[in-house]
C-alpha cells in the first residue's frame, strides 16, 4: 500500500465535524464541509450593560471607580468632594474636579502622570480630610495605577503590597502591562515628596 492509499484509508475514519469561528468584529460562520455559514453576528467582545456606580473605599478618604461613578448622586451618597478623571472628561457638578490627559497604553509613562498631576491633587483633598474618587472609563488600569501609585509614594509601600490593598478593594482591577512595570521599577527609585 502506497502513501496516498494510506492516506486515503486514514481520511475514510475520519469524522466529519463542524467548527465555530468567530471574528473580531463579531461575524460567526459554521465550517463544515468546506463551506462556511454565516450563523450569528454579536459584538466581537462581552457587553456589560450594568452601570458600575459604587466606587470602592481604598483608604479613608481615597474612592475607586469608573466613570458612572462620577454621578452626581453617586458623589454625594458618598461625601465626595474632588474627582480625578484619568482620559475622561469629567461632569461639571459642584465638586473639585482635576482633569487629566491619559491613555490606557503600556508606553503611556504613569509615573509622570502620577508625580506631575495627580500627586498633589490627591493629597490635598486629603489634607483638607475630604473625600476624593480616582476614576478612569472602567476603573481598572489607569484609575487603579495611579491609586497604586500613590500608595507606594505616600506610605512607603512596595507594588505588591500597594496592589495587594487596592485589589481587595476593587478586584476588578488590572493595570497594564506598561503600567504594571513602571510601578515595579518605581519601587527602587527614591522618591521624595
Amino acid at each position: 500500500m502506497n502513501f496516498s492509499q494510506q492516506l486515503q484509508e486514514a481520511k475514510s475514519g475520519l469524522k466529519n465535524v463542524s467548527s465555530v469561528v468567530r471574528y473580531p468584529d463579531g461575524r460567526s460562520f459554521v465550517e463544515k464541509d468546506g463551506h462556511n455559514i454565516q450563523v450569528e453576528s454579536t459584538f466581537g467582545y462581552v457587553v456589560d450593560t450594568k452601570p458600575d456606580d459604587i466606587p470602592s473605599q481604598i483608604t479613608q478618604y481615597i474612592y475607586l471607580g469608573s466613570q458612572d461613578a462620577s454621578e452626581l448622586e453617586v458623589l454625594s451618597k458618598f461625601n465626595i468632594k474632588h474627582v480625578l478623571s484619568l482620559g475622561v472628561k469629567p461632569f461639571s457638578y459642584d465638586v473639585v474636579h482635576k482633569f487629566v490627559k491619559c491613555l490606557d497604553l503600556p508606553e503611556t509613562n504613569i509615573i509622570d502622570v502620577l508625580q506631575h498631576q495627580c500627586l498633589y491633587f490627591i493629597s490635598n483633598a486629603i489634607r483638607l480630610k475630604e473625600n476624593v474618587l480616582v476614576h478612569c472609563a472602567a476603573g481598572v488600569s489607569r484609575s487603579a495605577s495611579i491609586v497604586i501609585g500613590y500608595l507606594m509614594l505616600t506610605e512607603k509601600l512596595s507594588y505588591e503590597d500597594a496592589f495587594t490593598i487596592v485589589k481587595n478593594k476593587r478586584p476588578c482591577i488590572k493595570p497594564n502591562c506598561g503600567f504594571e512595570k513602571q510601578l515595579k521599577s518605581l519601587e527602587l527609585k527614591e522618591i521624595y515628596l
